[in-house]
């Protein structure tokens, strides 16, 4: 039996894309082994290259995929792949490059090459590419939560961002398709489903009369699916129809990840963000007036061109002023090729690094203020798969609807049901709960 290693770099787009990829292998007859753990007669490499950074470690995992058997082939594909194929076609072992697109072609470029030994760079130019790419992914090997890629691309060019360049402009996946994988995956034994794009949120702006909040409506008709999750959505994108959708749904979870960047308006400008600072704001108080104890995640960029302690100072005092459940905090980093790398006023490494300290400092004391409004309540939470080797220790874990990560006694049959569990102690990462009954089909069994 041929079999296929994969490595996945980046974001969760691209573990969603492995998982689309592996499906073609497992139909060709491959059988997956551990990237490290065992040699393969194909390697995967998807990478990203949202930073130099993530560009330099997908040429590390490149050569050590060489290194471990010569004799295989050595595929790469992802952003890195579809903005620099010729530097990944340099690197000697290298057989297929193959970028955002036509990954529905890998199984018949493999072929091709195992007869030729001739390395394809098959990149095409993403920029004219207009139409979403099919790949299903019924199940997940090792998730609880279930993830549904809806859209690619993005037209924003954000002057930080390297990623229109690679995945392309903003492409929506018909919505008969999703329902049907959406189907399939509660069909699979899923209670919840994460929607998952490049801009996730700028579903359906290639399309007549039909956007995401039309899409969650139609999810909110497939029956045994629980919970419906957005990866991530842009505060202009929250309007009249989708605040409506918070308002009535039962499937849609007190959760939203909406990037502010930066918190203040010079800044945002020349980030080339949509919205101001008091737009973002006065959205937060619609959200959380349709969606009463939502939490509210995001994500900020610290340091970046021209950033003075005034303008960080703003940010700063906004944040605190918003009041999120949990801020994902980056220090800015060039990244070659856009403007933002281009400009003079670069903010000094240990001024970035002081704002970022302190504005974890800050997340953490807002992580655990949303997390102690709840303590003595019980919440929904779907239990995950536990880490290899603490499968019997008799503790589980799980995000509640709310994106608390609670941690509970129970025994290992209930990962993937939807339990009732009491906080009994909140935390910053994890608060502590305790079970209080599962639900079985939506009937509550009790202990």
């Amino acid at each position: 039996m041929p079999s296929v290693a994969f490595y996945t770099l980046g974001c969760k787009v691209n573990f969603y894309d492995t998982e689309a990829i592996w499906q073609l292998f497992k139909k060709e007859g491959y059988e997956q082994v551990d990237f490290d753990e065992q040699t393969a007669d194909v390697y995967l490499i998807n990478t990203c290259t949202v930073t130099n950074t993530g560009d330099k470690k997908s040429r590390q995992i490149i050569r050590r995929a060489i290194r471990r058997n010569p004799d295989a082939i050595v595929a790469v594909t992802g952003c890195y792949a579809q903005t620099s194929p010729a530097e990944i076609m340099d690197i000697p072992g290298v057989d297929l490059v193959i970028g955002t697109q036509d990954r529905d072609k890998i199984i018949p470029f493999v072929k091709e090459i195992q007869e030729s030994r001739q390395p394809v760079n098959a990149v095409r130019n993403i920029m004219k590419t207009r139409v979403f790419e099919e790949m299903d992914v019924p199940d997940f090997a090792h998730h609880t939560r279930a993830f549904l890629k809806i859209q690619d691309g993005c037209n924003n060019f954000c002057t930080f961002c390297i990623i229109p360049w690679s995945r392309g402009l903003s492409r929506s996946r018909d919505a008969a398709s999703i329902i049907t994988q959406a189907r399939q995956l509660v069909h699979a034994g899923y209670k919840e489903i994460v929607l998952t794009g490049i801009h996730t949120g700028g579903y359906g702006d290639d399309m007549d009369n039909y956007d995401l909040s039309d899409l969650l409506w139609d999810l909110e008709k497939v029956e045994g699916l629980e919970r419906i999750r957005i990866s991530s959505i842009e505060a202009s994108q929250i309007d009249e129809k989708m605040l409506d959708v918070l308002n009535r749904s039962n499937k849609l979870v007190r959760h939203f990840h909406i990037p502010l960047q930066a918190g203040d308006d010079t800044v945002l400008k020349r980030m080339r963000r949509k919205y101001t600072t008091e737009e973002f704001y006065n959205k937060m108080l619609m959200i959380r007036k349709a969606m009463p104890d939502v939490a509210i995640t995001t994500d900020i960029i610290v340091g970046f061109p021209g950033e003075t302690d005034e303008m960080y100072r703003n940010g700063y005092e906004l944040m605190k002023k918003i009041g999120f459940s949990e801020m994902h905090v980056f220090p800015y980093s060039k990244r070659t090729g856009t403007p933002a790398a281009r400009m003079e006023d670069q903010v000094d490494e240990d001024v970035k690094n002081a704002r970022v300290r302190e504005l974890i400092e800050l997340s953490e004391q807002m992580q655990l203020a949303y997390a102690e409004k709840f303590v003595g309540q019980v919440l929904e939470v779907i239990p995950e798969v536990a880490p290899k080797g603490t499968e019997d220790s008799g503790i589980l874990y799980g995000y509640s609807d709310n994106y608390i990560q609670l941690v509970f006694e129970g025994n290992k049959d209930l990962v993937g049901k939807v339990c009732r569990v009491k906080l009994t102690k909140a935390g910053i990462n994890e608060s502590e709960g305790q079970l209080v009954r599962v639900l079985e089909n939506g009937l509550q069994t009790a202990l």
